[in-house]
């Protein structure tokens, strides 16, 4: 093969990767701040006016501690403030990992783990009644939002402009970066397993003290 004709085909294919990745800044974090966001701020309205829902919890969490009446308001009230910020792209990483949370929780009151006796063939999904099906799939949406952010059309990024802040921060791949994965995952798996939660945050511990202590 002419190597002139490779390099050619990898310059077309840069430049339209260049492109895609230009876009790519705008349109997927809007598209999913707006699905995520409307559907858990109607939710959140639902709810708030339906009443509580959580007489009785099937799978026992740290939320079961409180009145059934305070732990179904201060949910909805989090899903309809959280879906609401994600709505205008402002505080997302925060009302993102506030909604994973939420997802862990909601998905230990839908009988878990019982759930998975009915998986979908394709992904892995759980079918089981109450909308779990749902429920993977928007902790599954949040996690973009949570780990990249809202994207330039949200107003993080124009209320950063004025403030002087990089629209682009420099990624740091380091065990740091691995530790506030694993404190974040391991939150929200907290809810739903406390074991693989309580690993995780474990983890997250061990890689920051590596990375403080160690690497340096």
């Amino acid at each position: 093969m002419d190597p002139r004709l490779t390099a050619h085909a990898l310059n077309r294919w840069e430049d339209l990767t260049g492109r895609l990745n230009a876009i790519g800044d705008y349109l997927p974090g809007l598209a999913l701040r707006l699905t995520a966001g409307l559907a858990c701020y109607l939710v959140g309205s639902r709810q708030l006016s339906e009443g509580s829902g959580f007489e009785a919890l099937v799978y026992p969490t740290p939320i079961a501690w409180l009145p059934a009446s305070l732990a179904w308001s201060l949910l909805s009230w989090t899903l309809l403030l959280a879906g609401f910020l994600l709505l205008l792209g402002l505080c997302t990483r925060i009302s993102a990992l506030l909604l994973l949370l939420l997802c862990g929780i909601s998905l230990a009151t839908q009988n878990w783990p019982h759930q998975w006796t009915e998986l979908l063939p394709v992904f892995g999904l759980p079918t089981a009644a109450g909308g779990s099906t749902a429920t993977w799939m928007l902790a599954i949406m949040l996690l973009p939002l949570l780990f990249q952010g809202p994207g330039r059309l949200s107003a993080d990024y124009l209320i950063g402009l004025p403030l002087g802040a990089d629209p682009a921060p420099r990624a740091v791949a380091d065990w740091g970066a691995w530790a506030l994965a694993a404190l974040f995952l391991g939150a929200a798996a907290l809810w739903l397993w406390p074991v693989l939660g309580m690993s995780l945050l474990a983890a997250a511990i061990a890689l920051a003290a590596f990375q403080r202590w160690v690497v340096g």
